[in-house]
């Protein structure tokens, strides 16, 4: 079984080469599936903004379409939030079978144990984000949300990502980097840890013990770098081609 690792995908309408890039990514690996079937983690980000599971559009029943193909095959969907992707739930999973996993996950692969997160909770010097995602993912708050009309949650979605942008301008790099305790914290009890949100693809060592950062999916560079793990825990840290 191969084990198949993507972040920050950020798909959206405005952006159909990711979208067909995320395509193409789902019909190689469901061809491979005669050899070894795939378990595809996403975590998190895997949409440029997510208003909740009753919004319907075209651009997102070809993904779903893809997906059903995808699953019917054999192969597994597990799916973890982002930052941006937060109000994502089993809902919109159930249509092709997929599964919403806790927002910090571990999985025994081969010998070794991995740590999969979306990366946003280890950022711990960006005091100001930390609070504003305490607030927003309260369940009350986000089940609030939920009950508004889709057109009010895309204004909000909308001035959201423009505060962010804007907020985003004024800080470093380090403050919205991750914090070099929270990232041994994570790691004390597992072998390997996984992450994506930073943007800046890398493995680092960390006493001994990987951190895996994974790339988010660029239009001008046409490349993401993702990660597969087989059955024995072994990684290969491989760029993915977005045409």
């Amino acid at each position: 079984m191969t084990h198949l690792f993507i972040a920050d995908l950020h798909l959206s309408p405005d952006h159909p080469r990711l979208v067909r890039g995320f395509l193409a990514l789902l019909e190689q690996y469901q061809n491979n599936n005669a050899a070894k079937p795939t378990q595809l983690y996403i975590l998190g980000d895997w949409f440029n903004a997510w208003i909740g599971d009753d919004y319907t559009a075209p651009w997102l029943d070809e993904i779903v379409t893809a997906l059903k193909q995808f699953t019917s095959s054999g192969n597994q969907v597990f799916f973890l939030v982002g930052n941006r992707d937060f109000a994502l739930g089993q809902k919109f999973l159930n249509q092709f079978n997929g599964k919403l996993l806790p927002e910090i996950y571990t999985l025994n692969i081969g010998n070794k144990k991995f740590r999969i997160e979306h990366g946003d909770a280890l950022c711990t010097d960006d005091v100001s984000y930390q609070r504003f995602r305490k607030i927003i993912r309260n369940p009350i708050i986000l089940g609030l949300l939920k009950s508004t009309p889709l057109s009010f949650r895309q204004k909000l979605a909308n001035g959201f990502r423009k505060k962010s942008r804007e907020s985003n301008q004024t800080k470093s790099y380090a403050i919205m980097d991750v914090n070099a305790q929270a990232v041994e914290t994570a790691l004390a009890e597992v072998d390997v840890l996984i992450h994506g949100h930073t943007h800046r693809p890398e493995i680092h060592d960390v006493n001994g013990k990987p951190r895996i950062v994974l790339g988010d999916w660029r239009e001008k560079t046409s490349e993401a770098m993702i990660l597969e793990v087989d059955d024995d825990g072994q990684y290969d840290f491989i760029k993915w081609t977005i045409n």
